[in-house]
């Protein structure tokens, strides 16, 4: 039976879906041009702890952030209804796909000479989907089907989907030779060998050492909307991708919210003319935890004006300075707003504490 055939019969079979195409799907099933999700900590401040299951989530179609009322091991939530679309068809051969985790799934094992980055993509000759996340042995491998690590559930997570047409997976397949990912299992047939030899060279573990240090390039979503990719290779070495180059290309000072492990912090920088503050709380009504519990890696322009909101894999601590991996941009006003919005207090240059709204937190 071929891959067109099954998502057709598919499509068919679930009337709740808006249309048949690979796409980034939302908890209706409905295709979106993207979606952000935020997995909560089980740690978090007068509150109740969670099961670490709970998640935030944002897409094109809404204009804030909303409790999931479903957990992130369920095949109904946003996450999981995008992956199904590959654990239903992904044995065809007009679709291609790669999952890739320095942690992957099936072992307690990890890897430093790969990439610090863990994503899947999924697309046939017409578009599909990059789903980038932060989330160790995730997401199972096809055969096992959809399910959820019980090694996520401690920390925060982060998760973004775009759907992309599929010129753009060409574009996709070469920033992926920076981020050197850990491919632990992938499929590209014979129709894609020659447009996308790069994405099949990853998958068959080969290396690329003619690459340079860095790679950035605008990707255009399905539905217009432009995204920068930032992709840093091995070769871009003792320096924080944060400061020495995200900050600086965007022209924006940076708060930045991801895992610092105690002694080992990266402190907020202001030696470039572009600073980056490290993010030490956040907080939603109900909801605030410590940066401490929270393996998310993103950040935000500290001034609205500049708007820029960075989701992707790498944190700002001394030994990741050498990983290669990644940091999708955009500057849509929704998705910042929903970020620079959870951000309670931050660090700055002078180990002092910056609180964003005085009438909220208390000093």
């Amino acid at each position: 039976m071929s891959g067109g055939y099954v998502l057709s019969a598919l499509c068919f079979a679930a009337i709740s879906l808006v249309t048949c195409e690979i796409s980034c799907r939302n908890e209706a099933g409905a295709s979106v041009d993207w979606f952000v999700v935020y997995k909560l900590p089980i740690r978090r401040i007068n509150a109740t702890a969670g099961p670490g299951l709970e998640y935030l989530y944002l897409d094109s179609t809404s204009q804030t952030w909303e409790v999931s009322r479903f957990l992130i091991n369920m095949s109904q939530g946003a996450v999981g209804r995008t992956l199904q679309q590959l654990y239903q068809s992904y044995n065809t051969n007009d679709t291609a796909y790669m999952m890739y985790n320095d942690s992957p799934p099936g072992t307690n094992n990890y890897t430093t000479q790969r990439g610090h980055s863990k994503g899947t993509l999924f697309f046939d000759r017409f578009q599909g989907f990059w789903l980038i996340h932060s989330v160790p042995h995730f997401p199972p491998f096809p055969e096992d089907g959809f399910g959820y690590p019980h090694t996520g559930q401690q920390y925060g997570q982060s998760a973004i989907c775009v759907t992309y047409r599929y010129d753009q997976f060409k574009e996709i397949a070469s920033q992926l030779l920076y981020y050197n990912p850990n491919a632990y299992n992938c499929s590209v047939p014979d129709l894609y060998h020659k447009e996308l030899w790069s994405l099949l060279r990853i998958c068959q573990g080969k290396s690329f050492p003619w690459i340079e240090t860095t790679r950035l390039v605008p990707l255009e979503s399905a539905q217009g909307e432009v995204f920068l990719n930032f992709a840093k290779s091995k070769y871009f070495v003792d320096a924080d991708i944060y400061a020495a180059w995200i900050a600086q290309k965007l022209g924006s000072d940076l708060l930045s919210e991801t895992w610092q492990p105690a002694g080992m912090e990266l402190p907020s920088n202001c030696s470039l003319p572009r600073h980056v503050y490290n993010i030490k709380r956040l907080a939603l009504p109900k909801i605030s935890f410590y940066s401490l519990y929270d393996h998310s890696k993103w950040c935000v322009s500290k001034l609205g004006e500049d708007a820029w909101t960075c989701i992707g894999d790498l944190n700002r601590y001394p030994a990741q300075k050498w990983r290669s991996g990644g940091f999708i941009c955009t500057q849509n006003a929704v998705i910042y707003r929903a970020f620079s919005g959870m951000v309670a207090y931050y660090k700055a240059c002078q180990n002092s504490t910056v609180y964003t709204d005085d009438s909220t937190y208390s000093h």
